[in-house]
C-alpha cells in the first residue's frame, strides 16, 4: 500500500510541513498557510535543476519549430524520410526531443507525494486558518483558490506553448477548467499547493525565458 500511495516520500513531507510549521512558530506568526508556502518554495528550490533542463529543452524545441514544419510539408508523403529528416534536425540543433518529458517523469514521485502528505495532513492548529480560509483542511467555500489553480495554470501552459494547433487550444482550455474543477473538492491547503508551485514555476520560466541570448549561450555550451 505504501509504495503505491508513495507513503515514504509522503511521510518526508509531511515531517517537512511540520518542520516550516514549527519555524512560523518560532517567528512569532505561527500558521499552516506560511509554512505550505515555504515547503512549496523549497520543493522548487530542490527540483529547480530538473526545472532548468525541462524549460531549456522547450525553448530549443520552440525554436526550431519553423524548420520542423518546412520538413514536415516538404515530406509529408514520405514519413520514413521526415524521420531521418527530422532526426538530422535533431542532431544538428543539439535537441533530444524525449529530454523536456524526462525532468517531468523524475518530479511526478514527488507531486503525488505531496499530494497525499498535505491530503492527509493531521494538522495542530485547529482549525488551520489562513487568509480568507477559515480551514485549509477543507476545500475552499469562497471558490478564489480553485479559480487562482485554474488561471495560472492556464497562464504556466500559455508560457511554455509555442504553436497553436487545434488540439494545443483545447488542452489550453481543458486543463485549466479539469484542474479548477477537482479544486473544488481537494482541501484548500493542497491547491494552495498547487498555486503557489504555479506562480514560482511561472516566475522561474519568465526568468530564464527573458534573455533569450543567455539561454541559447548556456544551451551551446
Amino acid at each position: 500500500m505504501d509504495f503505491f500511495s508513495f507513503g515514504f516520500l509522503s511521510n518526508i513531507m509531511q515531517s517537512a510541513l511540520t518542520f516550516f510549521y514549527n519555524l512560523t512558530m518560532t517567528m512569532g506568526f505561527a500558521n499552516y498557510g506560511i509554512a505550505i508556502i515555504f515547503l512549496t518554495i523549497a520543493i522548487k528550490a530542490v527540483l529547480y535543476p530538473l526545472t532548468v533542463k525541462q524549460v531549456k529543452s522547450m525553448k530549443a524545441m520552440q525554436d526550431i519549430q519553423p524548420k520542423m514544419k518546412q520538413l514536415q510539408e516538404k515530406y509529408k508523403g514520405n514519413p520514413e524520410k521526415l524521420n531521418k529528416e527530422l532526426a538530422s534536425l535533431y542532431k544538428e540543433a543539439g535537441v533530444n526531443p524525449l529530454a523536456g518529458c524526462l525532468p517531468l517523469v523524475v518530479q511526478m514521485p514527488f507531486l503525488i507525494a505531496i499530494f497525499y502528505a498535505i491530503r492527509d495532513y493531521h494538522y495542530m492548529q485547529q482549525p488551520p486558518s489562513f487568509l480568507w480560509m477559515t480551514d485549509l483542511a477543507q476545500p475552499d467555500p469562497t471558490y478564489i483558490l480553485p479559480i487562482l489553480s485554474a488561471m495560472t495554470t492556464y497562464i504556466q501552459q500559455k508560457q511554455t506553448t509555442a504553436e497553436m494547433t487545434q488540439q494545443t487550444k483545447m488542452m489550453m482550455i481543458f486543463m485549466p477548467l479539469f484542474i479548477g474543477y477537482i479544486s473544488l473538492s481537494f482541501p484548500g491547503g493542497l491547491v494552495l499547493y498547487w498555486v503557489v508551485s504555479n506562480l514560482f514555476q511561472i516566475f522561474q520560466q519568465w526568468f530564464m525565458y527573458r534573455n533569450k541570448s543567455s539561454v541559447a549561450g548556456e544551451e551551446a555550451r
